[in-house]
């Protein structure tokens, strides 16, 4: 009897201990994603400098930020698993220069506002998690951003931006295969047509 007793207390005591090491980790996601808005924010585009400089400082956080390994293994989906390794190469480079150019622009959208940050909700998938904001703006309702935030270690990346419940990574995904699809030469028609738009 004592020894179930005593066992019942160890096993509420793991499961404490492991409730507590999952908060820790969603709260530091939270930590960093939240000073990776405030950096992007302040450096970026709040700073009176031009669109170059901005350009290189998106670029750096940019890098440091996100796992574009990670995101452009999953947007290219099953073309990953048949891809050379020249073409998955070049399709990471090149989708990699596109959404540096790309948001480094329209994170302008964003000048004079402030994230909000709601806590985080649970992901199905191992070691990631939703990080909740909100972002006031001019007219209407705050806009919802939800940040899919993967650890590895101690180590956090963002590997996809949710918006108004429309995820970027999942759009990418879808069109990107049906680009594929109907493109005669599949993976490298896309790579150029990324590298076009770059440009």
């Amino acid at each position: 009897m004592k020894k179930n007793i005593f066992a019942a207390i160890f096993a509420s005591l793991l499961m404490i201990s492991g409730a507590a090491q999952a908060a820790a980790d969603a709260s530091k996601a939270e930590a960093f994603v939240e000073k990776v808005t405030k950096e992007g924010i302040e450096d970026i585009i709040n700073a009176n400098v031009s669109q170059s400089v901005k350009d290189q400082r998106f670029e750096k956080l940019f890098n440091e930020a996100l796992d574009l390994n990670f995101i452009g293994q999953f947007v290219l989906g099953r073309y990953w698993r048949t891809a050379t390794k020249q073409q998955k190469i070049d399709f990471i480079k090149a989708y990699r220069e596109l959404n540096i150019k790309t948001w480094s622009q329209r994170f302008d959208e964003f000048k004079g506002k402030k994230f909000i940050f709601k806590g985080t909700s649970p992901s199905n998938s191992a070691n990631q998690v939703f990080v909740n904001s909100l972002v006031p703006m001019d007219q209407g309702e705050p806009a919802k951003v939800v940040w899919r935030v993967k650890q590895n270690g101690d180590k956090f990346k963002i590997v996809d931006i949710i918006i108004e419940n429309v995820s970027l990574a999942i759009t990418a995904r879808n069109e990107y295969t049906a680009f594929i699809k109907s493109a005669p030469g599949g993976v490298d028609d896309l790579i150029k047509n990324l590298q076009n738009k770059t440009k």
